[in-house]
């Protein structure tokens, strides 16, 4: 792998502070010396590393990289020490001027408070399931102040003392989502120890915990695409659980046959004329089906199918995603990248060709929505050059 950029070297910094954290907390867990929380091994300490701040100041994120750089060069001066007899003195001299005058960032920069769940992983995979059950909670228990948008502008939190946070800002998305869970199974406090949110962990399971910030994932992508007209942070496709009910025979069998393949979905409604998509080898197309849809005869040059399948709690997360009414939905395709990110969407009453301009997900530097050029050649040439790098809470995230 070639890292081109300091991106790309800020990336893989954090995946390694990621690693060494979560592989330090599974061998204290094995070792019978990390508590449970919640049903997994609980972070034994106040703080954990977070990479946080080396995405908001790259100065920091150069200090660190050339910190680790000269500690590595101190570090093989050492072993040269050990195994050169004659020339010991002069490394182990070399190797102390290194460390001596190395500059390391404030630790305070690389430190953040935790949480004994900050390292949970959320069990439900982000289902559909899960997203409209979420949904459930949500509208019982948090709406009333958070306001369905998850904006919190009601009469009910504009009465409070202290503001809620806007669940609907980048603010979700810089929580680690262990820490999601601990606040809001614990509550919030304002520095006097006043509540300023009840905590819910009396009240609701362990997976409806999970469930609901789930649907706040999904609720935050909805109210996006309804004010900007892009996911501003990235959402997966959920998970669906249903079968294939017809499927091709590559695909027959296996429970996630397009995993690590670009996959376009598309919503097909027994109550609109449906479009399915012709056959392309770079795709895995799944129909999701509302009701019973009349399908093209297989023959040379129909429309290809790799999967059929009907979920209704699809259907309502999908409506969550997109910020599109169920009963609108039906003619919509959404297209993801090989790692299961939705990146693209072709509404319904846009009947037109796939063209970059489709791209929803992307660095805002380099959205284009006028170039409907290219069309799904250039779409796809546009996401494969930019991957999405999502780090949430100081931890890079992949999808579920």
């Amino acid at each position: 792998m070639i890292f081109s950029s300091l991106s790309d070297w800020i990336n893989l910094l954090l995946s390694a502070i990621q690693v060494l954290q979560e592989s330090f907390l599974h061998a204290l867990a094995t070792l019978g010396l990390a508590q449970s929380s919640h049903g997994q091994p609980a972070w034994p300490f106040s703080h954990r590393l977070s990479g946080e701040v080396l995405l908001i100041d790259r100065s920091v994120a150069r200090q660190l990289l050339s910190a680790l750089g000269w500690s590595a060069a101190a570090l093989l001066s050492f072993t040269i020490a050990l195994l050169w007899r004659r020339g010991r003195l002069a490394m182990l001299l070399i190797s102390v001027v290194i460390v001596l005058f190395t500059s390391w960032p404030n630790r305070r920069l690389l430190l953040a408070p935790a949480e004994p769940t900050s390292f949970h992983v959320s069990p439900s995979g982000f289902s559909a399931a899960a997203i409209v059950h979420g949904k459930q909670l949500y509208d019982q228990r948090c709406a009333s102040c958070h306001a369905a948008d998850g904006k919190g502008d009601t009469p009910l939190a504009l009465s409070t003392p202290v503001a809620p946070p806007n669940l609907a800002s980048g603010l979700l998305w810089r929580r680690a989502d262990g820490e999601l869970f601990w606040k809001i199974a614990y509550g919030m406090h304002d520095h006097r120890g006043t509540t300023t949110m009840p905590g819910f962990t009396g009240s609701l399971t362990d997976n409806d915990l999970w469930d609901l910030i789930d649907f706040m994932k999904a609720n935050a992508a909805g109210t996006s695409i309804r004010d900007i007209g892009t996911w501003d942070q990235p959402v997966a496709l959920p998970t669906l659980t249903s079968n294939c009910e017809k499927s091709s025979p590559s695909s027959a069998g296996l429970l996630n046959p397009w995993r690590g393949q670009r996959v376009r979905l598309v919503l097909a409604s027994a109550k609109q004329p449906a479009s399915f998509p012709l056959d392309d080898p770079r795709l895995r197309s799944v129909i999701l089906a509302d009701g019973a849809v009349s399908l093209p005869a297989s023959h040379a040059g129909a429309p290809a199918i790799d999967c059929l399948m009907h979920s209704d709690d699809a259907w309502k997360a999908l409506s969550i995603i997109t910020g599109v009414a169920v009963d609108k939905l039906a003619g919509t395709q959404l297209l993801t990248d090989r790692d299961g990110w939705l990146r693209a969407r072709k509404p319904a009453d846009d009947k037109g060709n796939w063209s970059e301009s489709d791209i929803l997900c992307r660095a805002p530097t380099t959205m284009n929505k006028d170039n409907a050029a290219g069309g799904l050649d250039s779409l796809i040439a546009a996401m494969d050059a930019e991957p999405v790098r999502f780090v949430k809470g100081g931890f890079v995230h992949t999808t579920q």
